[in-house]
Parts: structure tokens; C-alpha cells; sequence
């Protein structure tokens, strides 16, 4: 029986190579690769991009790449996570433990493990852990999405093992493409395929609940950029946490972006760093986390 992982992992693997072919590494840019953060070397692998003249301790972007909780790694992500280092971050792309292979909640565990590695390898690396920002988009925004509540919710915090560093505060996200309501009237069927093979039960009304990122937000949630586009299958998302974070009075932006032209914008469609679009995305993006900065 062939699992939609498999179907996903084979079909995006065409289009990231697609999109990826022929781009190298920017001059500019200093890459520490392959560093291990956890146990499972296969998996739990990060890198760090600097540009090559900065001197000193950078503001931190840590990316949480997407793939539908079944597909992806920092490899698919280098040059998007590149191009934002370009803009005066140090970034750091890791892979992390996928499903089927990994239930729920191993991305988060990761993810955890990540955020600690930066406390803790700060000064090797030249990492500012007073500015401390993170991008995530599609899944990946939807497990940052996860993450940031486990920070700020200690009541939902409860809920996992793991806990969090106590002296780590995220100062800013941008959530992009992302899902973040797993309530079964937003479940379309592949959503509803995918939870079968990323969550232990299979995707119980309990666990669909606990999934649901903007239900779990407090008003200590970051503030966050969150974007969507014309043509991204998760289009009806983004509204969702946007509303809920203003709600709770948090700092928050919502972007819908077009091209103005005859081929519309996608799911995702920032990650192509050829693109004008993107360009324009990760520009603002990087802004917003600057701005805040200003502010705080």
C-alpha cells in the first residue's frame, strides 16, 4: 500500500529541484554545516549561515522549514535560509524527525532541542540570544505555530514532556503558508491523510484539538508577520491566527500577497529566492523583525 508520505515526499522533491537548480552558495556568506543538536545524527542535523564580514554577536532567525510533517530538510532549505543571512542574521536550518517514521510530537521535540542548541553554542558561533526571531512556513509554521505556545501557555505546556529553556524568549516569528486550526470543519482530505501517519492515534478529535495552534494562544504569544498568497491551498488559515493574535492585543501583521501578474503567487512561493515576489516578501519580513527590535 503506498502512504501519501511517499506520494508528498516524491512530488515536492521535484518541484524544490526544480526551483533550486543551479544556485550556489553566495559569496558572501560563511556556512558551518551539518552540526549535530540530538541523538539520531541522520535526522537531527543543523547549519549556521553568516555573512562574512559581520563581526561579532548577529540577531538569530531560526527556521522551522516545511513539507508537510512527512517531507523536507535544511538541505531544501539552504538558499532561502541563505538569502535571509544576507540580509544581517545569522540563521540556523535544521532537519528534523519526520512522520511516518516519527509520531507527533518528535518535530517538536526538535524543534525544542534547537532552540536550545542556540543558547548553548551562542558564543562559538557568534548567536545574539537577546534577539532571537524564527520563520516557519506551511507545517513548519504550523509546528512553530505549536512551539510558541508551549513557551508562552504554561497550561498547555502540560501537555508534553519536553520543557522549554527558561532563559529563551523569541522575539518576533513570521508565520507563512502556514495551517494552524485542525478542527475537523478545516480538515480537508489530505490534511486529514497526513494526520493519520503523523499522529499516534491517527488523528482523534483529542489530538486535532491539541493541534490547534490559534486555540492555544495567550497574550504572550510573539509578535508575529503572517502572510499567505493568492494562490496558497492554505489560503483560509492565515485570517484565523491573525485574528485570534489580534485579539490578544499582540504586534502583529497580515500580508496577502500578489503578483500583479498573469502567474499567481503559490503556497509558498517566498522559498524562490529568484523570484521579485519573494524578494519583496523576505524583505518585509526581515524589516518587521528589525522594527521590533526598535521597539523593545
Amino acid at each position: 500500500m503506498v502512504r501519501i508520505s511517499d506520494i508528498i515526499r516524491a512530488e515536492f522533491a521535484e518541484g524544490d529541484n526544480k526551483r533550486d537548480a543551479g544556485l550556489k552558495t553566495p559569496e558572501n556568506i560563511v556556512r558551518y554545516d551539518d552540526i549535530i543538536y540530538g541523538t539520531e545524527s541522520k535526522w537531527q542535523k543543523l547549519d549556521v549561515y553568516r555573512p562574512k564580514d559581520a563581526m561579532g554577536k548577529l540577531p538569530v532567525i531560526v527556521s522551522v522549514h516545511g513539507g508537510g510533517w512527512v517531507y523536507g530538510d535544511k538541505e531544501r532549505y539552504q538558499f532561502y535560509c541563505m538569502d535571509l543571512a544576507e540580509r544581517g542574521f545569522a540563521v540556523v536550518n535544521f532537519s528534523y524527525r519526520l512522520a511516518p517514521e516519527y509520531k507527533f510530537p518528535a518535530s517538536l521535540e526538535d524543534t525544542n532541542f534547537v532552540f536550545t542548541w542556540v543558547l548553548e553554542n551562542a558564543e562559538t558561533y557568534g548567536l545574539d540570544t537577546e534577539k532571537i526571531f524564527a520563520v516557519g512556513d506551511s507545517a513548519g509554521a504550523h509546528i512553530l505555530s505549536l512551539y510558541l505556545d508551549i513557551c508562552t501557555n504554561p497550561d498547555y505546556a502540560e501537555s508534553y514532556k519536553f520543557h522549554t529553556p527558561e532563559n529563551s524568549q523569541i522575539c518576533a516569528v513570521a508565520l507563512n503558508c502556514g495551517q494552524y486550526h485542525m478542527g475537523e470543519e478545516n480538515l480537508d482530505e489530505l490534511t486529514g491523510k497526513l494526520m493519520e501517519e503523523y499522529l499516534p492515534g491517527k488523528g482523534t478529535k483529542q489530538e486535532l484539538q491539541l493541534l490547534c495552534a490559534d486555540d492555544h494562544v495567550t497574550e504572550k504569544f510573539p509578535p508575529a508577520f503572517i502572510m499567505t498568497a493568492e494562490e496558497d491551498f492554505l489560503r483560509n488559515q492565515a485570517p484565523l491566527m491573525y485574528e485570534k493574535l489580534k485579539s490578544m492585543h499582540i504586534p502583529c501583521e497580515f500580508h496577502d500577497y500578489r503578483s500583479g501578474k498573469s502567474e499567481k503567487l503559490g503556497h509558498v512561493f517566498h522559498l524562490n529566492i529568484r523570484s521579485e515576489d519573494a524578494h519583496k516578501c523576505n524583505d518585509e519580513e526581515c524589516r518587521f523583525f528589525k522594527q521590533i527590535l526598535n521597539i523593545y
